[in-house]
């Protein structure tokens, strides 16, 4: 029987997958459990997840962490999973730094707790020199707030007349936005877990012509084969970008 990992094409890796890790919360209420317990067994799936992408040769892998959305959850899971977040980036740095990962994060990272914020920074600077594969957190992001993030950016730019409303182009906007600010490509593939076919928010524009893939696995339950099948799903696919298909295999 022939392996998934064996069916992929190293030659045609999506070179940044982004992932809306969810399922934590009905993982650990179908246990009995409280859905913090969730979060914790998600931390496995996160490790495993990186591991492989890392392994296979992706250069970039986007994980939706907690949204602006999620502030408004119970404060008690928030202060848990504030925690939960301190501990796991302060634990994994050093495997970060063994397996030459790179951290950055994206989001309105000021809004998280000051040791949040100070863990982050601190784990973001210690690893600031691997090259193997980045790894990207979105922390108390969305994509609204980044888009609106990146019109206040090109708006204060036209005050200061360093260009002109009409001149404003779609790179131009994109530059603005926190992905490329910090250097990250659009992704390829998005992958969302639980059965649930939404985006809720998350790289809205950087997503035009990525590819969708849903799986009903529970994302405590994700492992290194759940992406393997994602990624032997998104090589049977053909990414036209607009295009017709002639154009991209001409006869």
């Amino acid at each position: 029987m022939i392996d998934l990992k064996d069916k992929i094409d190293l030659n045609k890796l999506p070179q940044h997958i982004a992932i809306i890790m969810d399922g934590n919360g009905r993982w650990a209420k179908k246990r009995g459990k409280l859905r913090i317990f969730g979060h914790e067994s998600g931390v496995k799936a996160v490790r495993e997840t990186t591991e492989a992408a890392a392994e296979l040769g992706i250069k970039y892998i986007t994980l939706y962490a907690f949204s602006t959305e999620n502030w408004d959850r119970p404060k008690y899971e928030i202060d848990a999973l504030m925690q939960l977040l301190v501990n796991t980036i302060s634990k994994e740095t050093k495997t970060l730094n063994e397996n030459n990962i790179k951290l950055v994060a994206i989001g309105d990272l000021k809004s998280l707790p000051k040791d949040c914020y100070q863990n982050l920074n601190k784990s973001i600077e210690n690893t600031a020199n691997n090259t193997r594969m980045t790894l990207v957190l979105a922390l108390s992001y969305s994509s609204k707030w980044e888009i609106i993030e990146a019109v206040k950016n090109i708006a204060q730019k036209v005050q200061n007349n360093q260009i002109l409303p009409q001149n404003i182009t779609q790179n131009d906007f994109s530059d603005c936005l926190s992905t490329s600010l910090l250097g990250i490509p659009d992704p390829d593939l998005l992958i969302r877990t639980s059965d649930e076919y939404r985006i809720s928010n998350f790289l809205l524009w950087q997503i035009a012509y990525a590819e969708l893939y849903f799986t009903p696995t529970l994302w405590p339950d994700f492992r290194k084969e759940d992406l393997y099948e994602a990624i032997v799903n998104y090589q049977k696919r053909e990414r036209r970008f607009g295009k017709t298909s002639e154009q991209i295999k001409p006869i």
